[in-house]
């Protein structure tokens, strides 16, 4: 049985699928259903923060009278996620009952969450589910990397089968992932100072497919992190090879660095709004010239526009009729740079076109905050910046 609720997005029919955090909390109500009132479950419904109701699968793993551990097999949908296929699993027991280390690895249970409203349940990660050992996440230094909407569907997801069965007798529940350490390497958890395993994530119990507020919450989690080591300067890179280039070739540190993938609008608002003051933003000139014409968002499916805007300032730096066409025609930015190098024009329109982006960024930026934008290609290494970045530039040296 799968999820078969879809959505339309850009023409195309998209199956939705759930979170770790319905995952966690349908296992958990499985397990506190057989615990305390003696059932086996094979699917558990629940209603989700999105407002949607979901008949989640649930496997049994083990049960005897102290403890019950039930699994669900993680559905991303149609969104690409490295959990979609992984077993997210639940152990619920009875809190006088220590939970077995070789099985769910749980820890000393001071670090456990509590709740408020269900004072008699407690709630830890096992194996597999990573450890903050940075602050500026949601969780304190030392807890499981369980976040908070998360918390609240497990623990509610317990405490309504406790009122069933009219038990307020404490609980402890711990959520375990046997492949969640390997599968952490692929995502941003080490980099977010979360280690040894996942993250139980989602804020509306739903996986929307295309990840782009996925992607934009980790880039306000990096920067929530430096802004509450009282750091006020941030380095921005799309990428990669944003990042190589500016520790190989401008030999920056990049250990407070932040990756904006295609959404360098968002990360100049999330970077205004913890109060950072000074940015630098280095990039691939393919992504970066994009920003001449005020276009923030990157992805090649909102815009595109590098040959219109090479073109332009190619024709505002006297470029002949047919070298504007033959920039326009190019199916990248090097073979535009090429005709430029060619025509001797490309130092000229760099400026020109480093000149827009500079207004573009300022009328974002405002004066809430000093920046710098330095661009580069694989071909012609260097090609130029803003006229304020050598002195962001300089704050970024390793000494």
């Amino acid at each position: 049985m799968r999820m078969e609720e879809y959505v339309i997005k850009n023409q195309k029919k998209l199956r939705l699928g759930i979170t770790t955090g319905t995952c966690s909390a349908a296992a958990a109500q499985a397990a506190a259903i057989q615990l305390l009132l003696g059932v086996e479950s094979h699917a558990v419904t629940l209603r989700t923060p999105k407002g949607m109701t979901v008949s989640v699968p649930v496997y049994l793993l083990e049960a005897d009278a102290d403890r019950v551990s039930y699994k669900v097999v993680k559905d991303s949908g149609d969104d690409p996620d490295v959990t979609n296929g992984t077993d997210v699993c639940v152990t619920v027991a009875y809190a006088k009952q220590r939970v077995r280390e070789q099985i769910d690895g749980s820890q000393d249970r001071s670090c456990a969450f509590t709740s408020e409203s269900f004072p008699y349940l407690t709630l830890d990660g096992g194996i597999g589910i990573g450890r903050v050992t940075k602050e500026g996440l949601e969780q304190a230094v030392g807890q499981a990397a369980i976040n908070r909407v998360p918390r609240q569907m497990i623990f509610a997801a317990v405490a309504d089968v406790c009122e069933k069965a009219n038990v307020s007798e404490p609980l402890h529940i711990t959520v375990w992932m046997p492949e969640g350490e390997a599968l952490a390497k692929r995502t941003f958890n080490p980099k977010l100072g979360i280690e040894g395993g996942l993250s139980v994530l989602g804020t509306s119990g739903i996986l929307e497919p295309m990840s782009e507020q996925a992607i934009v919450a980790t880039i306000e989690t990096e920067i929530r992190q430096l802004h509450a080591v009282g750091e006020e300067k941030i380095l921005v890179t799309p990428g990669n090879y944003g990042q190589a280039y500016a520790s190989e070739y401008l030999k920056l540190d990049l250990t407070k660095s932040v990756k904006s993938s295609n959404y360098i609008g968002d990360t100049i608002d999330l970077a205004i709004s913890y109060g950072m003051k000074d940015f630098l933003l280095v990039g691939n000139i393919g992504k970066l010239v994009k920003l001449a014409a005020g276009i923030f968002n990157t992805h090649s499916k909102v815009a595109d526009g590098r040959g219109e805007i090479f073109a332009v300032h190619a024709a505002m730096a006297g470029a002949e009729a047919k070298v504007v066409q033959e920039i326009y025609d190019c199916i990248n930015t090097d073979r535009m740079l090429d005709v430029l190098e060619r025509e001797g024009l490309r130092e000229v329109v760099m400026q020109s076109i480093l000149a827009a982006i500079e207004k573009h960024v300022a009328g974002r930026v405002g004066d809430t905050m000093r920046f710098g934008v330095i661009v580069f290609s694989e071909k012609y290494g260097y090609l130029g910046q803003t006229s304020d970045a050598e002195r962001e530039l300089n704050k970024w040296y390793i000494l």
